[in-house]
């Protein structure tokens, strides 16, 4: 039947057409977002997974950054206990030098004016081994005292699960309280010190070792995380990820469709022009 009022054939190319643009949109949006997958309405079950991936992913960055921070702590914990390390070899010459009973009244005096100095130096190292306002080598409340107060340990996030690693605080400024309250101002006062020094080096030896030890731990978990993480963004890949020269071929494909598809409306919508003829 030919009609002016229905046009079956143009209805179909019309729907083909329709349908085409729409094939064509969504492979646009994959080339344009390179993801198969934009959203929930084209693929609700792999976008949903993908979102849980992408939570989890997250939440993997966030404890990287806080074991990150916590290394940058740790670094300078040992920075700091290394340099105070250092210094107390200088200090053990100087008490050494102090001992020395042959010394006259001034050149003991001189001694002790530099065994103060490399004290006051101590402190200021030690005060200044803070990293985002932390300082794990002083005592948190009161430092610098030969009370035992609260150490200032750092804990931290270690996993998605909940898990924790601690950096343990030192109290080297309790070594530091300890040589203070001694003098080289006689060969005596420096035998006494000389003792106080190898207590005190025994400890900053043995917190050099515990900061080591926290800092290779995170920075194991650190590693272990980072590729955790690459396994499953690759995962997420697989997932969502276009492939691109795939969307590449189907969008070339879709532009001649809908070319054709527009041809062939227009032969369609020509239909009743012959109509005309038959009143003629």
């Amino acid at each position: 039947m030919i009609s002016v009022l229905t046009n079956p054939p143009a209805m179909t190319a019309l729907r083909n057409l329709t349908g085409i643009q729409m094939a064509k949109d969504r492979v646009q949006n994959h080339v344009s977002t390179g993801l198969r997958v934009t959203g929930a309405e084209e693929d609700a079950s792999n976008f949903a997974i993908a979102q849980g991936i992408r939570t989890e992913l997250r939440a993997i960055d966030a404890v990287i950054k806080g074991l990150n921070n916590a290394k940058g702590v740790a670094q300078v914990g040992i920075a700091g206990a290394t340099a105070v390390s250092n210094l107390m070899t200088d200090i053990r010459k100087k008490i050494t030098e102090g001992a020395n009973p042959g010394n006259t009244t001034q050149q003991q005096q001189i001694l002790q004016n530099d065994y103060s100095d490399m004290i006051a130096q101590m402190r200021q190292i030690l005060e200044n081994s803070t990293f985002n306002g932390e300082n794990i080598l002083i005592e948190v409340a009161i430092p610098f005292n030969l009370a035992v107060g609260t150490v200032n340990d750092i804990n931290v996030l270690s996993n998605v699960d909940g898990s924790t690693l601690t950096v343990r605080g030192q109290r080297i400024d309790v070594s530091y309280a300890r040589l203070a309250n001694e003098d080289i101002s006689t060969p005596a006062n420096a035998q006494t010190a000389l003792t106080v020094w190898q207590t005190a080096m025994t400890d900053i030896g043995t917190a050099l070792g515990q900061l080591g030890a926290d800092a290779r731990a995170l920075s194991l978990q650190t590693n272990f995380l980072e590729s955790t993480r690459d396994a499953v963004d690759e995962g997420l890949g697989n997932i969502v990820d276009a492939n691109m020269a795939r969307e590449s071929a189907r969008l070339t494909a879709l532009q001649v469709q809908e070319q054709l598809a527009v041809q062939t409306l227009g032969l369609a919508n020509q239909r009743p022009q012959t109509i005309l003829g038959l009143f003629q």
